[in-house]
C-alpha cells in the first residue's frame, strides 16, 4: 500500500472516526484539539478539500459519525471530565452532503453517547452512559422522526463487576438477528435482537490475556467474528490482540485463531489494536481480508483464508507526525473504490492510501 494523500484537517489533527459517503468524507475528532466534526470533499481522493468544521461543545467530544438514508448522526459525550458538557446524539439532514443541516437531538443525560452504529432504517444503536449509570450500556434509538429521536430500549450486563475490571459496552455489529457487542473487560457479549427493542443475552465469551474488548466484526458467510481488544496504555503494557471466533452456534462462541502482532518500531505511546473496517453496506466488503488500526503499529491487513492461522497480508505505517513521539493510527474506512482512509489520534490528521488491490476471497 502507498500513501496517496494527506490532510492536516485545518491544524486540528486529532482524527477519530472516518466515513466516506459519495464525494463527502466525515471525520469525528478525538477531542484534544477542541474540534468536533470535519467534512471534506473527496471527489478527488488525492486532493481532499476541507469544506466545513464544527467545534465541539464545551466539555464535550463529538468523535463519532454515522451516515445512511440521507442523515448524519453525531455523538455528544463528556470529554475528560469537562464542565458543562452535552450528552446525547445529534441528527443532521444531508440534502447537501457537504453542508449538513441540524434536524434533531436526543438527550441522554449522564455522560452521553460514546459510539453509534447505524446503516439505515428506523433504529440506530449505541453505547452510552445515561443519567443514573456509572458506565456505558447499550441503547437503541428510534429515528422514525429524525427531528425527535427517542430512546427505544436499553440493555446492560447484569453481572457484578470484579475488582479492578471495567464492564463497559462499546458497540455492537449485527448479523441478522444477532448482535456481537464488545463489553470491555467482560469480553464479547452475544445478544438476540430479533426484536431489537427487546434484546436478550445469548452468550458471553472471555479469553486470556483479555480486556478492553472493542470491536466484534461478524463475517456472516463464514460464521466467524473478528474481535479487537483495544490497547489503552502508552508504552510498555499488557498485550492486546485480535482474535477470530467461531460462531457457528452463536450461543456457544469459541476462539479458533489469534492474529500475530506487526513489527513494533516505536516504544512510546499506544501499540496494539483499536478499530476495524466494519464492512458497511456501500463500502469495500470482504470476509477474508480484515483491516485493523494498530496505533503506533499503523495499519495491518490480516488474511483469514485459514481462520486458525491468520497471516499478515499487508502492513503500512505513516511517518511520525512532527512533535509526536509515534504515529497513533486510530480509525480506518475502506471505500467501495478501495481507497483506504485513516486517521491519527493526536496530531497527524487524515491519510488516504492507494486503492487496496481487491483480491478474491476464494
Amino acid at each position: 500500500m502507498r500513501l496517496l494523500g494527506h490532510h492536516d484537517l485545518g491544524g486540528f489533527g486529532d482524527g477519530m472516526q472516518v466515513l466516506r459517503e459519495g464525494d463527502a468524507l466525515y471525520v469525528g475528532h478525538f477531542g484534544i484539539s477542541g474540534m468536533g466534526t470535519s467534512i471534506l470533499d473527496v471527489s478527488d481522493p488525492s486532493a481532499a478539500r476541507l469544506v466545513e468544521q464544527w467545534p465541539a461543545p464545551a466539555g464535550t467530544h463529538t468523535h463519532k459519525v454515522q451516515v445512511a438514508d440521507g442523515l448524519l448522526l453525531v455523538n455528544e459525550e463528556q470529554f475528560r471530565g469537562g464542565a458543562g458538557h452535552r450528552a446525547g446524539l445529534v441528527v443532521y439532514g444531508l440534502e447537501d452532503p457537504l453542508h449538513p443541516k441540524r434536524l434533531g437531538r436526543l438527550e441522554t443525560g449522564g455522560l452521553g453517547v460514546h459510539r453509534i452504529v447505524w446503516t439505515g432504517g428506523r433504529y440506530a444503536h449505541a453505547s452510552a452512559t445515561p443519567e443514573g449509570f456509572d458506565d456505558r450500556i447499550w441503547i437503541v434509538i428510534d429515528l422514525d422522526d429524525p427531528e425527535r429521536p427517542v430512546e427505544a430500549a436499553r440493555w446492560s450486563l447484569d453481572e457484578p463487576q470484579p475488582p479492578g475490571k471495567r464492564y463497559a459496552a462499546h458497540h455492537a455489529l449485527l448479523d441478522g438477528a444477532v448482535a456481537y457487542l464488545g463489553y470491555g473487560d467482560a469480553g464479547m457479549v452475544v445478544l438476540d435482537v430479533g426484536e431489537i427493542t427487546q434484546p436478550r443475552l445469548l452468550a458471553r465469551l472471555e479469553w486470556e490475556p483479555g480486556g478492553d474488548t472493542h470491536t466484534c466484526l461478524p463475517l456472516p458467510g463464514r460464521k466467524l467474528v473478528v474481535v479487537t481488544d483495544e490497547q489503552v496504555v502508552d508504552g510498555a503494557s499488557e498485550q492486546r490482540l485480535v482474535r477470530v471466533v467461531d460462531v457457528a452456534d452463536p450461543a456457544r462462541p469459541r476462539v479458533v485463531g489469534v492474529c500475530s502482532e506487526p513489527e513494533r518500531r516505536h516504544g512510546e505511546l499506544r501499540f496494539g489494536p483499536h478499530n476495524l473496517h466494519e464492512n458497511r453496506p456501500g463500502s469495500y466488503r470482504s470476509e477474508r481480508f480484515v483491516f485493523v488500526t494498530y496505533f503506533s503499529g499503523g495499519l495491518v491487513v490480516y488474511d483469514l483464508a485459514d481462520p486458525a492461522a491468520p497471516r499478515i497480508a499487508a502492513h503500512w505505517q505513516p511517518e511520525t507526525p512532527p512533535g509526536q513521539a509515534a504515529p497513533q493510527t486510530n480509525d480506518v474506512f475502506v471505500d467501495a473504490d478501495g481507497f483506504v482512509w485513516l486517521t491519527d489520534r493526536l496530531t497527524g490528521g487524515l491519510y488516504v492510501l492507494d486503492p487496496f488491490v481487491i483480491l478474491s476471497d476464494q
